[in-house]
């Protein structure tokens, strides 16, 4: 069995120990090192083969924001999932433009870390229902559908396409419930970024919920 080799970054040490004490009790999962910041989990992903950096935001020196952003830019195919005790919806947006794949509280079950984990890992977008919903309320942006379909030439396709990305599926699972190939999907992806002009799926999902359209 593969292990999901994970980088805990807190700054808390306490905090990070007993991540590592819970995430240890699940087979596939192997933490290989621990951090205090931004910069000290760059330099882990440096020097270690690393899958998953599991990072809180608010911290010293370097906060998650910032190290979602260099974490990145050197390694696109790390995954950084944020965990936090925050609900700062600056932050929030923040971290998924810099390319992190999702966004945790801290006060989830430890079920739920779990399975966001091995959800970010196969390439899907992990977002706490509470925090989702807090996007939603907290949008400064208020167009309808319709308005915004036609704004950026989006094909009703498309907008449900947006809205599975939002609700964290794969294009595996997408192809599904629209009966599609993978390979289908896979190019309306590309043709939707192209539209939106943004860089990955995490913006998709950032740009879903300031339109709402995840409804």
């Amino acid at each position: 069995m593969k292990k999901i080799k994970i980088a805990i970054v807190d700054d808390e040490k306490l905090i990070r120990e007993g991540l590592k004490i819970i995430l240890s009790t699940y087979d596939d999962i192997d933490i290989v090192s621990m951090a205090g910041d931004g910069y000290e989990a760059l330099n882990i992903c440096k020097s270690k083969d690393i899958d998953l950096v599991l990072m809180d935001v608010r911290m010293p020196i370097c906060n998650g924001v910032i190290g979602t952003k260099i974490i990145k830019d050197e390694f696109p195919d790390t995954k950084v999932l944020i965990l936090t005790t925050f609900k700062d919806m600056e932050y929030i947006q923040e971290a998924l433009k810099n390319g992190a794949s999702g966004y945790l509280l801290k006060d989830s079950s430890s079920d739920l870390i779990y399975e966001g984990i091995k959800a970010a890992v196969k390439g899907n977008i992990v977002i706490h229902p509470e925090i989702a919903t807090n996007i939603l309320n907290h949008s400064s942006i208020e167009n309808d559908v319709d308005k915004t379909l036609e704004e950026y030439d989006l094909s009703q396709k498309e907008y449900e396409i947006i809205k599975y990305i939002a609700d964290g599926l794969s294009n595996k699972e997408i192809g599904e419930k629209l009966f599609l190939s993978e390979g289908t999907i896979k190019n309306n992806v590309s043709t939707i970024l192209s539209k939106l002009n943004l860089r990955d799926r995490t913006q998709i999902v950032v740009f879903a919920f300031k339109n709402n359209l995840t409804k």
